[in-house]
């Protein structure tokens, strides 16, 4: 097969070239071909292979006398084409053309082509061979093809010639500009750095090919950012380009490096980025004070440790390079003062150390120091890194509160000592020239239960017994005032110790109850107990158990003291019954060993369980049974018996009241009307004292002063209190009258407190209430109907016969006020 292979090109130099490269391929074919032999054109890869052999297997040839065997001419290497991508013309671009020596040019042969784009990218003319390419190639997007051509019969579809396999290589032009791998940059270097030293280095890649040409070539060079930086062309590297910068000065730069391709020439495509450099602090400025001399004063009322003044040094350096460490190193006031740092604010504190006093010295001088720690080895020259400051400190005069003689009192007293105990004195002066009196109390807040008091020199005592088990501490304040000038007080914490006395007596430390086995065997130990204490005995206490002496001979437990303060608890028979008795109770005695000595008889339940036969509880019942006691089975129905009685009384009784209900207060049968009427009978006012008569009031049945109840039986009859009379039935005091009633009830020990309020109605001509009585109502015109009164049964008929009927009401009601 023979290929003829056309390359488009923009410049008319190389279509030309490429044409006269085709014709000497024609002529080549046309002087030395036979068949079997194949041909390349190619504009720039050209030659013979020593070892390649024709593409067109020859038939062989036999004569009478043998065999010939007839030698193929070796062909030319076509196996890689090209194309120049991004091309935009009209028409498509001829690859190559493919031709095989079998061909007649009658149209027999049929040319195909497979492979990566073929029939999409590439399209071959099956008659001419021509290869076109249909679309605009990116060899960004893919550098090359490997496509393959083959001769088949158009008739019968028979291959003619072994497929055969080449490669469409896509020529670059430059056509992607340079990237940098990132945007914007970030660096940082060292303030005074030395010119040429390296920041860092940017990096930009090109898409384009780099082994074709300068399309992939780059150079550096910086935009924006000269003097002070520099970039190496060829690697990218930016380095400083100016001795000495200041950080203090300017901090940050903003630099613009370009990339740009085809060696820099003009043409090229290139890109920015932009790099952030900022300068790292470095130790090159030594502190320095505002101020030479500091003026401060003190007043002598200040104690050690208040802050008498501040001063700072100023270093513009960063975080350690900044840090100034201050330091007393003269003065005839470094004995009375101390410097301290404020961690926060980096000032120099200036602290009393002693307290001073105007009286013997009133001004001190210190000189202050401050320095950098941390010393960087290459501005040596630049320092010394320190600076020095003068301070004056004046002493102020000031009227001094009292001086406890000791910054805090401790004292012991015993737990329930009498009132007036003495626990301690406290002690105070007055410092100042006066020397003034001094007075003592205790804050009622620190003391809020005043358990202790202060006597005029200072004598602490205590105004009730103390209980160390409900507080064993008490921490109160003694103030102590000056008599005179200002009143100035001072305050001193006292605490007070509650020693223990062994006045709690031992109790079980766990729970009291302790569950066994029926078929527990005897001699088994079903429990050891222990005991706590409430006093302070620490590693000294201990206790001894022994059974309470009612039950110290009984038949069903004992007691071992194991002598470490605890006891075993042991079975002496077997044949338990929860049937028969389900819980015993076993007194026992705990003493201490404490002086005086102090027992008590906790009681322990032991409940009978029923049990499997690994000895693990089941069921236990829940009634108890007192081990002294020893009630036998009839004593405990006899007692049911009479419980049961009991019970049967109280509701036979409950019941009876239930059935019948009297009223609370017995009364002699009445007219209901005569209470209407005894209230309808109104007076004229305070003023009045004669148009009421107060026996209308008085009620027949407690003349006597006493009102028998109904609900309540009283024990015992408490009489009238002396003195408090009855006023007479002809009396017109109201107001006396009412005084009695209040008084009468105030002293009955039988009546309910819904009684111990009585309220009348006291009102007359002068009141500007007016009546409230409800007699007016039947006398007025009203359209109420109380008919239906009578269907409410006997307790209702007095009221019915009062209101059944309009007429019959107001007749009734004339007649008892006739009566």
């Amino acid at each position: 097969m023979a290929v003829l292979a056309e390359r488009r090109q923009g410049f008319g130099l190389l279509r030309a070239l490429v044409v006269f490269l085709g014709v000497s391929v024609l002529c080549n074919v046309a002087l030395g071909t036979r068949k079997g032999h194949s041909s390349l054109d190619h504009r720039s890869h050209r030659h013979r292979h020593p070892d390649h052999l024709s593409l067109h297997r020859h038939r062989q040839r036999a004569g009478k006398e043998g065999q010939v065997l007839h030698r193929s001419k070796r062909g030319w290497v076509w196996n890689q084409f090209f194309v120049i991508e991004e091309y935009t013309g009209p028409d498509p671009v001829l690859v190559g053309r493919l031709h095989s020596d079998v061909d007649k040019g009658d149209g027999n042969i049929k040319y195909i082509l497979s492979g990566e784009g073929a029939g999409t990218i590439f399209v071959i003319d099956d008659k001419t061979g021509n290869i076109h390419a249909t679309k605009t190639l990116d060899r960004e997007e893919q550098a090359q093809y490997t496509l393959t051509a083959q001769a088949v019969s158009r008739d019968t579809h028979e291959p003619l010639e072994p497929p055969s396999e080449f490669i469409v290589k896509v020529q670059d032009i430059n056509d992607n500009p340079p990237e940098f791998l990132q945007s914007p940059y970030h660096a940082r270097v060292p303030e005074m750095s030395n010119v040429g030293t390296s920041v860092m280095q940017v990096t930009a890649t090109d898409a384009d090919d780099p082994t074709y040409g300068n399309s992939a070539r780059l150079v550096y060079s910086i935009l924006q950012g000269q003097p002070y930086f520099s970039v190496e062309s060829q690697t990218g590297i930016i380095r400083t380009a100016l001795p000495n910068m200041d950080r203090e000065a300017r901090q940050e730069y903003d630099v613009v490096i370009q990339a740009k391709d085809m060696g820099g020439h003009m043409g090229g495509l290139s890109g920015t980025t932009e790099v952030k450099i900022t300068l790292t602090d470095v130790n090159d400025n030594p502190p320095k004070f505002p101020q030479s001399v500091y003026s401060m004063s003190v007043s002598e009322d200040k104690v050690p440790g208040e802050e008498v003044g501040r001063l700072k040094a100023k270093d513009p350096d960063l975080e350690d390079n900044g840090l100034v460490k201050y330091c007393l190193i003269d003065g005839d006031g470094m004995n009375m003062f101390e410097l301290t740092k404020d961690s926060e604010t980096r000032e120099a504190v200036i602290k009393l150390k002693k307290q001073v006093d105007f009286e013997t010295k009133r001004s001190y001088t210190l000189k202050v120091e401050g320095s950098n720690p941390y010393i960087d080895s290459r501005f040596l020259a630049w320092g010394p890194y320190k600076d020095e400051a003068t301070i004056k400190i004046s002493v102020e005069d000031a009227d001094e509160p009292p001086v406890f003689v000791a910054p805090s009192y401790t004292f012991e007293v015993e737990e329930n000592a009498p009132k007036g105990t003495s626990v301690g004195r406290v002690h105070a002066k007055d410092t100042d020239v006066a020397n003034n009196p001094v007075r003592y109390m205790i804050p009622l807040y620190t003391d809020v239960e005043q358990f202790f008091s202060i006597s005029e020199d200072g004598m602490i005592t205590t105004t009730r017994p103390l209980d160390r088990e409900t507080q064993p501490w008490h921490n109160i304040s003694v103030s102590a005032i000056e008599i005179g000038g200002h009143h100035q007080d001072t305050k001193v914490r006292v605490n007070i110790k509650v020693k223990d006395v062994n006045d709690n007596p031992p109790e079980f430390a766990s729970n009291n109850e302790v569950f066994m086995c029926e078929a527990v065997a005897p001699g088994k130990v079903i429990e050891t107990v222990s005991a706590v204490d409430k006093d302070e005995m620490a590693h000294r206490q201990h206790f001894t158990f022994s059974l309470a002496q009612e039950v110290a001979h009984n038949q069903n437990f004992s007691l071992k003291d194991n002598r470490d303060s605890t006891a075993s608890i042991y079975v002496l028979r077997k044949g338990f019954s929860r049937l028969t008795q389900d819980i015993y109770l076993l007194p026992i005695e705990i003493n201490d060993n404490g002086f005086p000595s102090m027992s008590s008889t906790n009681t322990l339940t032991i409940r009978v369980c029923s049990c499997d036969s690994k000895h693990t509880i089941l069921s236990c019942n829940v009634e108890p049974y007192i081990l002294p006691a020893g009630l036998s089975t009839g004593a405990l129905i006899a007692i049911l018996a009479c419980i049961v009685i009991l019970l049967a009384i109280v509701v036979l009784f409950v019941a009876l009241r239930r059935q019948k209900k009297e009223p609370l207060i017995v009364f002699e049968e009445e007219d209901i009307r005569e209470n209407i009427i005894t209230y309808d009978d109104e007076g004229g006012g305070e003023e009045d004292t004669e148009a009421f008569d107060i026996a209308t009031l008085q009620n027949p049945d407690g003349a006597n002063g006493f009102l028998p109840r109904k609900d309540i039986k009283p024990e015992l009859q408490y009489p009238l209190r002396p003195g408090v009379g009855h006023p007479a039935a002809n009396s017109v005091d109201v107001d006396d009258f009412i005084k009695t009633r209040i008084a009468e009830a105030d002293s009955d020990p039988t009546a309910p407190p819904y009684d111990s309020i009585q309220i009348y109605g006291y009102e007359g001509r002068g009141s500007l209430a007016g009546s409230l009585s409800s007699l007016e109502s039947v006398t007025t015109e009203s359209d109420l109907d109380y008919d239906y009164l009578q269907s409410w049964g006997p307790r209702f008929k007095k009221l019915a016969d009062l209101y059944g009927t309009k007429d019959g009401s107001v007749h009734d009601a004339d007649d008892d006020e006739d009566s």
